[in-house]
């Protein structure tokens, strides 16, 4: 059986370069019996690409549609898979961070998408407003209906822009425009965006960074913190670096948990 995910009614598949036409049909049929909810299957063509992370894919069988109503932990997403980034498998990843949120906390998310970590933490916690910055308008779009759709209305504010301007937080209402925690679940991307979270972070304030490598190698993760802290003159604590998932042979995403003391 091929590799596949299941998002709400949609199913994506990564078939084998030996599957021919044929084959593809029938393990799409085989989906379509097993999975009652789902109604439509998408073939993945080739790897998440560009600064949204965008990922391709080709009509296989079932309803001609390429927009999902994805639930999880509780919370309604509605997204286009071609023009959304999102993981299902970040889905237990939503939930701890939320957990770990404080009552009153001002909460910002970084490369926010279709809003599944803002909406999961309001959602799960007593924070007094999440803060979701999104780069995709098509992402911004489905974020602001999710909102609505979670009646999140006035807990959760979305912002469409890049993360590096940072007057786009002006709008936010946090407390001097700084915020007690970031969530900063970046793509696969070369830049680390650190620069730009120190900034709004408070005094004790902490964050949660994603950063993607080889087991052997991430010990150069926890370096790269480490020196971005010193060139704007924060210290800070690393409390955990642990895996959040695979995503490719050896290569890992890993979720450093730290606080910045200063």
């Amino acid at each position: 059986m091929a590799n596949y995910d299941i998002l709400g009614n949609i199913a994506i598949v990564k078939f084998s370069r030996k599957d021919t036409k044929k084959r593809k049909l029938e393990i799409a049929k085989k989906l379509l019996k097993t999975y009652r909810n789902v109604r439509t299957v998408l073939e993945k063509v080739g790897k998440f690409s560009g600064r949204l992370r965008t990922l391709k894919t080709k009509y296989v069988l079932g309803e001609k549609t390429k927009e999902v109503l994805y639930k999880e932990n509780n919370c309604i997403f509605r997204f286009n898979v071609d023009s959304c980034y999102f993981s299902p498998r970040l889905a237990s990843e939503r939930k701890e961070i939320a957990e770990e949120i404080r009552k009153g906390e001002n909460v910002l998310v970084l490369f926010g998408g279709v809003a599944p970590f803002a909406i999961v933490i309001a959602k799960y916690s007593k924070t007094n407003r999440v803060v979701s910055v999104e780069l995709g308008k098509e992402g911004s779009k489905y974020a602001l209906e999710n909102v609505k759709r979670n009646k999140l209305i006035g807990r959760v504010e979305i912002i469409q822009g890049d993360v590096r301007k940072l007057q786009l937080l002006k709008s936010s209402r946090s407390q001097n425009g700084k915020f007690d925690r970031i969530v900063m679940a970046r793509p696969n991307l070369k830049d680390d965006f650190l620069d730009v979270a120190f900034p709004l972070i408070k005094k004790n304030g902490i964050i949660h960074y994603y950063g993607f490598y080889e087991e052997d190698k991430v010990g150069g993760l926890k370096e790269l913190i480490v020196d971005e802290a010193r060139k704007v003159k924060r210290k800070i604590k690393i409390i955990k670096i642990k895996k959040a998932g695979d995503i490719g042979v050896k290569k890992y995403r890993y979720r450093v948990d730290f606080r910045v003391l200063n």
